[in-house]
């Protein structure tokens, strides 16, 4: 075993070593299906922005997605196909001009959004993005008024509430809904053929209704304390709107776009245009080359980027090589975290609202992000450098700057967020919008918790019975499910969630007979498919339970041995064959190679991330070879 161990980590060291930028990072691609690829040809024609060849070539990608049925798929097994990422689709193929609403395959996609009940079923933001382009009237759909935007911090419940990946977002929609925005062009199509009769009955249809108008008549109640500062309604809603706008430019990243997330800039274009912004202004084709910029190529196809995942693919890459034996004075890895000193982040971003007194010092996902970090990515990129900076007083600095930020993070209620402190005001869950659990907080998770107490545990001098670890711990243990599982926020999904925090707790002083450990390897060794590996479906996302994908993918079987190694004083049967399953499939190239192994909000926005096969088997073949094959000869 020892020799194919060492050299499956061999081809997948060297992979990696040939795939690094001249600049020391890693951009292999983050993809997230055709929504990206529709919303940026939709954006060009909206803008009359003639950039043929790009808009030809993501026709190209979206076709070559299609399912047989007509339909667009987020993730291989889900049913059918999805409503609303088949009607976007289906806009951006029929607004680009180089498809026909006659073709056969735009009759088939035609057909399967009829019979899932028409653009009428359509998700939130798909609706949104159809009111503004002009393709249906702005209904008062949207529970959130400009004015809210208004109310201070202290306030019961005010925009600080809502995580920033919602908020980025949100901002721009609450302009365009007060404003009824709609932005058309003489080649815009029109896609009143793809209205059924609703099926949604009165009575249903009323209490949605009510939902939305309750909750815009509670926040519009909160703002009538304002009316008399700002002296009349109309004054009131001319300064909401600055104030919407300059939330959105002073977050502007270098590359034009909005936080470095895809859809916020998409709104935030049209929110500016709303605005009286020529469709010339600076800040509105910076913000497109920022959009264009984010493309990458997928097996010789354009794909727009939903952002770039240069910082996260980095500093897991910088650690695994160096779990697999690469000196930190090794070209590779020096490059790799001159890169990740570089992006160390060292401005205050929206966090500081709800963590006043801790200094800057975390680290961003994406590669020109300058005020947005997130806790994962400050863990891992200290992982990746803290060779480095043990060996150079002179970096001391950037550790302490970036664990203090990483440890001032953690939750009241004792785990860690993404993002935000303490933005998790279930009440909020209420509101009517699509993905209101994913979308509008940010609270402690298993997979951030777990990862964050397993750095503190193996990379800093906290002891184990220290405070910050012990509510870690405490939080985790009234977290696990029934079954000795976990649920990982950003990742799929009970697999994520318990390699997070197996890992967490074996740093922080667990051992295999802690009740919480051992619960949760017996659920591990249940779920093993009976070819060695483990695969999950994202099906898990909406049935909130374990949903088995019934495959086996390398990802989801390197994250289930490694929680197994950490938990296991020797090897066993399932640590054996899920290795032998990593060594063999290391290869593979099938649907399960591209299976989403991350998630933005679930049911609509997952994530296929193409580092993700090279990153977690190594590191788990790493982890093996330290623990089981240290000894042997």
């Amino acid at each position: 075993m020892n020799r194919f161990v060492a050299s499956e980590m061999e081809r997948l060291t060297n992979i990696l070593k040939k795939d690094q930028s001249p600049d020391g990072s890693w951009d292999y691609s983050f993809e997230t299906g055709v929504s990206t690829d529709a919303y940026m040809i939709i954006l060009l024609r909206s803008l009359e922005i003639h950039e043929e060849k790009l808009v030809q070539a993501l026709v190209e990608r979206i076709i070559s997605k299609q399912e047989k049925n007509g339909a667009w798929k987020v993730f291989y097994d889900e049913d059918q196909g999805n409503l609303s990422a088949t009607i976007e689709a289906y806009y951006g193929l029929l607004y680009s001009g180089f498809v026909h609403s006659d073709a056969p395959n735009m009759l088939k996609a035609k057909q399967f959004i009829l019979k899932q009940g028409g653009l009428n079923k359509a998700g939130m933001f798909t609706k949104i993005m159809l009111a503004l382009t002009g393709q249906e009237a702005w209904p008062n759909f949207f529970p959130i008024p400009l004015e809210a935007i208004l109310l201070p911090v202290y306030s019961p419940l005010n925009i600080y509430d809502i995580s920033v990946f919602g908020r980025a977002n949100i901002v721009p929609i609450m302009l365009l809904a007060h404003k009824k925005y709609r932005l058309t062009t003489s080649q815009t199509p029109d896609l009143s053929h793809l209205y059924a009769q609703r099926d949604l009955s009165g009575h249903e249809l009323y209490w949605e209704q009510m939902r939305t108008i309750e909750w815009r008549n509670y926040l519009s109640s909160l703002t009538n304390s304002l009316q008399s500062k700002f002296h009349t309604l109309s004054h009131l809603e001319e300064i909401a709107a600055e104030q919407a706008k300059q939330y959105m430019l002073k977050r502007v990243e270098p590359d034009g776009t909005l936080l470095n997330y895809f859809s916020a800039t998409f709104l935030m274009i049209y929110a500016l245009l709303s605005l009286g912004f020529s469709k010339k202004d600076k800040r509105i084709t910076n913000a497109v080359n920022g959009l264009k910029s984010m493309a990458t190529f997928i097996d010789g196809k354009i794909h727009m980027q939903y952002t770039t995942a240069d910082v996260w693919n980095t500093s897991l890459i910088s650690y695994a090589l160096q779990e697999a034996g690469i000196t930190e004075n090794a070209e590779v890895i020096q490059k790799a975290n001159r890169y990740l000193f570089s992006r160390q982040q060292y401005k205050y971003g929206d966090w500081v609202v709800h963590n006043t007194y801790t200094r800057p010092g975390g680290w961003g996902f994406s590669n020109l992000n300058t005020i947005h970090p997130d806790v994962d990515d400050t863990t891992a990129s200290l992982r990746a450098v803290r060779r480095n900076i043990a060996s150079q007083p002179d970096l001391h600095q950037v550790w302490e700057r970036g664990t203090q930020w990483g440890i001032a993070m953690q939750n009241n209620d004792g785990g860690w967020p993404s993002f935000e402190r303490n933005v998790d005001k279930n009440i909020l869950n209420l509101l009517p919008v699509q993905g209101a659990k994913f979308l509008l907080l940010d609270p402690s998770t298993a997979d951030l918790t777990g990862r964050t107490l397993e750095f503190l545990g193996n990379f800093t001098n906290l002891n184990q019975s220290h405070s910050v670890i012990k509510r870690g711990v405490d939080w985790l243990r009234k977290d696990q499910k029934q079954n000795g599982s976990w649920y990982g926020r950003w990742g799929i999904c009970y697999i994520y969630g318990t390699w997070a925090a197996v890992t967490g707790l074996m740093a922080c002083g667990s051992n295999r007979e802690t009740p919480m450990v051992r619960k949760a390897v017996q659920w591990l060794k249940e779920i093993q498919n009976e070819d060695g590996g483990w695969g999950e479906s994202c099906k898990s996302d909406t049935k909130k339970s374990y949903v088995p994908l019934n495959s086996s993918t390398l990802t989801h079987t390197a994250w289930a041995v490694d929680a197994l190694i950490a938990a296991s004083p020797t090897t066993t049967t399932a640590i054996e064959n899920g290795i032998q399953f990593l060594i063999e499939e290391g290869n593979n190239r099938d649907w399960t190679s591209d299976y989403p192994k991350g998630q933005g909000m679930g049911g609509a926005f997952y994530i296929h991330y193409h580092s993700y096969r090279y990153i977690w088997p190594l590191l788990t073949l790493s982890h093996y070879k330290q623990k089981f094959l240290s000894n042997v000869i």
